[in-house]
């Protein structure tokens, strides 16, 4: 890297968020060819203290490229450098290493826009040349948390000159200035919180980008049938979404619905391609079109026809804008719920009353990240060969990620944070991970927690044991944390008969013998259930037991005679009350599975070993086309069986939330039944089917009972949720008080 500027080695000690950092990506030139044509797809991410915080989108076939996107990234202090890493992308296999190189931030000049061309380098090849990185670097103090800080500071020190009433006053106008004045101060819920909050509280992104992907007109044909089997790719920074495959279609309607993050003010930039999915080989891309969100009015729904360049036809999107969701991290002693006002205006929020207003916000979780103990040691550093992590913690909440900072050379960890988020669906899962920092590398795994938020309770702080990457076992450390959620049922039971909300696109299925065979035993176990049913009833033709075969006898007399429609839910219906006073009697005969557990062991295990080979192997070598059919029967094992498994867990009482919503269901549907013919129930629901598009023509369609279903955990998350008790000789009350580093 050229030295660049003036040094600013005295840098003054940072609050944090106290600088900005504006890059311009400019263009790459003569980079490195990774394709097979002599080309490269390439594509930039910047990386700060080993944490992605930028991702350029993709040049396709261009050794040259010119990206001219624009990032602003708040940092806590210059002393971490910005790396560059450039990647070929290839479609469906591992991305190409391009080359790196890394800026330092104290050669800056403050405040001056400075243009940098960065030498690409592989630490494998020293000598070779990869090309060059041309930015645009402005680095500056962010003035307005630091007037903050200095008003705060200065009202302290002259806090023995002047009454509280006349401090808390000047306090008061100062809040409402800054909220009226500032942009970059956090948005608040409620003005009651208090003013020493000001600087402790950060708000992550500005608001919410809904889009809708109706359908699309007039796609070029790609395949030799004169058809395509479309599927649409959407990016805004490092937020990605993929679309289902239409098959066999010029005109494809998907009707599905996305969500992202919003960061920036003045709007962003998503990116959106067409593809043609081809089994076996590289998917066709069919064109690309730009959504410019700067131009779009928010709080109003925009209806876009979009010409796609590179190729032929259209794309038709509904996209809204909508202000910020109450998502922050915060200070211990900047506790919303411990606000008496705040938590009321929460309360308020989610009271019954308030049942049809905004049915997407369900609900307030707020999580308080206290302290790690005993982590797993990852670095060796030092003379004395000191085992040591630099362990810093991720809280996701579906697509909310938010990360605490980075505490150095400790396996006792205290960061002592509150993150908020705003509940979609009250059947999301909290994850919290523990990452090892590498400046060098990708972040280490260090320990995974999952915790759904129907089984929280509220105010106990509780010593988690942190489990591997499967969610199966145990490894090594404990995490504290404290979690409350308040939410709506009423809202809560709605949202449950609707769409999960999609994540981002995640690491595509790769064919596992074991997760293959996992799912054969999985689905084989539902399939037995009905085979030794059949045994069962036709044991009962055969009379092998008398008593049981006339008592069945019977009873079918009884049925039959006098049979009415009603009594389908009401068997339903009996059998849930049925389970319940098993469990309340104390008589449950559920057990444990480990049937599961050891098969998803055995399936980490194998996992290791692949990364392992991979390292060996190229990638390359295992794609086979066969390869693809067996994923896609592996998946449909796993779709199988997890229904199976839902169906069995909503009568075994997994989910008592989801299982009384059942009942409460079932309840109306034997009323309904009892009282109203069913001429006129099939007419009811004839009538709404064949008007539906007539009367909402975007509406995305759904079947409520698979949604309801998509809540139950089957029995492989009911394993990953499961809480490991913690190892009693691990006590709070033996943690060192002064930890090191």
């Amino acid at each position: 890297t050229n030295s660049v500027g003036t040094s600013n080695a005295d840098f003054p000690s940072a609050d944090p968020g106290m600088y900005q950092l504006d890059i311009t990506l400019r263009r790459g030139q003569h980079l490195a060819a990774r394709d097979r044509g002599g080309t490269s797809d390439p594509y930039v991410k910047f990386k700060i203290g080993g944490k992605e915080v930028f991702r350029s989108k993709t040049i396709h076939k261009n050794l040259n490229p010119v990206w001219e996107e624009k990032t602003c990234i708040l940092i806590e202090h210059p002393r971490e450098p910005l790396y560059i890493k450039v990647f070929d992308y290839d479609f469906g296999l591992q991305d190409d290493f391009i080359g790196s190189a890394f800026l330092d931030l104290t050669s800056l000049e403050l405040n001056r826009q400075t243009d940098v061309t960065l030498s690409l380098k592989d630490p494998h090849y020293p000598d070779h040349d990869l090309g060059s990185i041309l930015l645009s670097v402005l680095l500056a103090p962010r003035e307005e948390q630091r007037e903050v800080t200095m008003l705060m500071r200065k009202s302290w020190k002259r806090s023995s000159k002047v009454t509280f009433s006349m401090w808390s006053s000047g306090f008061f106008i100062l809040f409402f200035f800054l909220q009226w004045n500032c942009d970059t101060l956090p948005y608040f819920q409620s003005q009651s919180l208090r003013l020493s909050d000001l600087h402790r509280k950060s708000q992550l992104w500005r608001g919410i980008v809904s889009v809708t992907l109706i359908e699309g007109r007039e796609l070029k044909a790609m395949d030799a049938n004169g058809l395509s089997d479309p599927y649409v790719k959407f990016r805004l920074g490092h937020q990605k979404y993929k679309s289902k495959i239409v098959p066999k279609t010029l005109n494809p309607q998907w009707r599905e619905q996305f969500d992202f993050h919003l960061y920036e003010e003045r709007g962003g930039i998503i990116d959106i391609t067409v593809w043609d999915k081809d089994a076996g080989k590289r998917d066709d891309f069919i064109g690309r079109c730009q959504v410019d969100l700067s131009t779009l009015s928010k709080e109003q729904t925009h209806k876009l026809e979009l010409p796609l360049e590179e190729g032929e036809g259209f794309l038709v999107l509904l996209v809204t804008l909508t202000a910020s969701a109450a998502v922050s991290i915060s200070d211990l002693s900047a506790n919303s719920l411990e606000d008496q006002k705040e938590r009321e205006e929460i309360l308020k929020r989610y009271s019954p009353l308030r049942i049809f207003h905004n049915l997407k916000d369900v609900g307030f979780l707020q999580v308080k990240v206290i302290r790690a103990e005993a982590l797993m040691a990852a670095d060796v550093t030092g003379k004395d060969s000191l085992c040591k992590s630099d362990p810093f913690c991720v809280v996701e909440l579906n697509n909310d990620r938010l990360l605490t900072h980075t505490v150095y050379k400790n396996l006792n960890p205290e960061w002592n944070k509150i993150f908020t988020f705003n509940i979609k669906d009250i059947h999301s899962v909290l994850e919290v991970t523990v990452y090892d920092e590498d400046r060098d590398r990708s972040a280490d795994f260090l320990g995974k927690v999952a915790i759904p938020l129907l089984s929280i309770q509220n105010g106990e702080q509780k010593a988690y044991v942190l489990k591997n990457k499967q969610l199966t076992g145990p490894t090594k450390g404990v995490i504290y944390l404290e979690i409350d959620v308040i939410f709506n049922a009423v809202k809560a039971s709605i949202r449950t008969l609707m769409p999960k909300e999609q994540k981002y696109i995640e690491e595509e299925n790769r064919l596992s013998k074991q997760l293959l065979l996992r799912n054969f035993i999985r689905m084989k176990r539902c399939v037995m259930v009905l085979i030794n049913a059949a045994y069962y009833v036709n044991s009962c033709f055969d009379w092998d037991s008398p008593p049981r075969s006339l008592a069945a006898f019977l009873l079918f007399l009884f049925v039959v005679w006098n049979f009415e429609l009603y009594m389908i839910p009401l068997v339903f219906l009996l059998l849930l009350a049925w389970n319940y006073f098993l469990i309340v009697s104390g008589k449950d005969n559920r057990q444990h599975d480990t049937v599961v557990e050891d098969m998803l062991e055995d399936e980490e295990e194998e996992d290791d070993r692949d990364d392992k080979d991979s390292e060996k192997k190229g990638f390359m070598n295992k794609l086979y086309a066969i390869q693809e059919v067996c994923v896609s029967v592996q998946n449909v094992l796993d779709e199988v069986a997890s229904f199976g498994e839902r169906i069995k867990n909503t009568f075994n009482w997994t989910v008592p939330f989801l299982s009384w919503l059942a009942i409460v269901a079932l309840s109306v549907f034997t009323i309904i039944l009892y009282f109203i013919p069913l001429r006129y129930i099939v007419l009811v629901w004839g009538i709404n089917k064949f008007t539906k598009k007539l009367r909402s023509p975007y509406a995305i369609d759904n079947n409520e009972l698979l949604d309801f279903l998509s809540r139950v955990p089957s029995d492989v998350q009911v394993v990953q949720y499961h809480e490991l008790k913690q190892d009693p000789s691990h006590s709070p009350s033996k943690r060192k008080k002064n930890n090191p580093g």
